[in-house]
């Protein structure tokens, strides 16, 4: 193999094969249509950190050069195509990066849709609310391929093969001011996100006031109730917000107002956060970057496993290496090598076919969020590692094998 086709090669395998990097802090953000942002983008909107960048969810984004499923600089809009505008997660990107370490990446990802209940956000009631919606919102969920739910979730699930969701931001609550059940409701999508993400019992929401003086600001009712849900709830005010968007709704914010609205989100995810939004020392921590606009957001179900040891570029042992605060790092992993198979999950045992020829083993799993969870380097038996499934709770893990100097990085399912 001439030395141009390994450097390729290399490159191919880092851009599908890479770990979460743990210094790459995702936020989700959904709602209806002040989340979509209604205001006008201004000339001090356009200018955005490279740091901060949004996973595109939406199937159109001619109106800003985004294409579904891919990281791209953060300017707005950032929710789709079909009216957004300037909105709190713009300046609550820009804040995060803004008082975080210089290390730190932010992501967000943005589905809503204007005028929505939150029935549109449970998987069990959203189509037989969407049928016989006007058109003009019909379109905006058909941009969400018809889901907005299942898009918020099939673009987190692409997220978090590059970063680590640290938090849930949430504006709505306007259409469903008169429903006593909506806190029940709001917490009940909220549960689905953590199962079907297979995030940790400690993810903050934070939900934003409704405009007080606007015709829907009996909504706040519902909304101050929102902590009494869940211990992970938080209410993000609004007060101060008073001279509505000129467009005769009554329900907006200004585009100043979305800028500071957007700053006190941020503000109160950093207070929640605390010590979690620090980052955490890698091997490569300070080169690592987001995938650009360019290059889209490889998933796991795209991985084609290398047959031989001749078709694969072994990284150094050093390209990902554990932390002292035994966290993953970011690195060049390819799932298979000439020594570690591809994992096997079953109901009960996952288990990594190893050709171990007296070398060394070091096997550890770690969390989405980043964290080591269990050390299985000790399991090998008759040409495997393994261990029983019963040992972690159910949802998504990164399993890190290294067998001498060769390092494979897989993420699998506990069921």
């Amino acid at each position: 193999m001439t030395i141009r086709k390994l450097i390729l090669a290399a490159c191919a395998a880092s851009a599908v094969y890479a770990a979460p990097d743990p210094n790459f802090h995702i936020y989700l953000a959904f709602g209806q249509s002040n989340m979509e942002g209604q205001g006008d983008i201004g000339n001090q909107d356009t200018t955005v950190d490279k740091r901060f960048q949004v996973l595109w969810a939406a199937d159109n984004g001619s109106c800003s050069g985004k294409t579904k499923g891919q990281w791209s600089k953060a300017t707005p809009p950032l929710a789709h195509c079909q009216g957004a505008k300037l909105g709190p997660t713009d300046y609550f990107g820009r804040t995060m990066v803004e008082k975080t370490d210089p290390q730190i990446k932010v992501g967000v990802i943005v589905v809503a849709v204007a005028g929505c209940s939150i029935k549109l956000f449970d998987k069990d009631q959203y189509a037989s609310y969407a049928q016989g919606q006007q058109s003009w919102m019909t379109q905006r969920i058909n941009t969400y391929g018809g889901n907005p739910y299942g898009r918020l979730i099939e673009m987190a699930k692409k997220a978090q093969e590059e970063g680590v969701i640290k938090g849930i931001i949430f504006h709505q609550g306007e259409t469903d001011a008169g429903d006593g059940n909506w806190p029940s409701n709001v917490k009940r999508v909220y549960s689905n996100i953590i199962k079907d993400l297979g995030l940790g019992d400690d993810i903050p929401f934070l939900a934003g006031e409704v405009l007080r003086s606007g015709v829907s600001s009996g909504a706040n009712n519902n909304i101050a109730k929102l902590p009494q849900q869940s211990k992970n709830f938080y209410v993000v005010s609004s007060e101060g917000f008073n001279q509505a968007l000129g467009d005769g709704q009554n329900v907006h914010f200004t585009s100043q107002e979305y800028r500071d609205f957007g700053k006190r989100y941020a503000e109160k995810m950093i207070e929640v956060l605390g010590d979690k939004i620090k980052p955490v020392a890698t091997a490569s921590s300070s080169s690592a970057e987001p995938e650009s606009s360019s290059s889209a957001v490889a998933s796991s179900s795209s991985v084609v496993a290398p047959k031989s040891s001749s078709s694969v570029v072994a990284p150094p042992s050093s390209a990902v290496e554990e932390s002292s605060s035994s966290t993953i790092a970011i690195g060049v992993a390819p799932v298979v090598t000439a020594h570690i198979g591809k994992a096997v999950v079953n109901a009960s045992r996952v288990t990594v076919p190893v050709k171990v020829d007296g070398a060394s083993i070091n096997a550890k799993v770690f969390s989405m969020q980043g964290k080591m969870v269990l050390d299985f380097s000790n399991s090998y038996v008759g040409g495997a590692l393994g261990f029983d499934t019963a040992k972690l709770p159910a949802g998504s893990y990164m399993l890190s094998v290294q067998v001498g100097s060769e390092r494979s990085v897989q993420k699998v399912q506990v069921k």
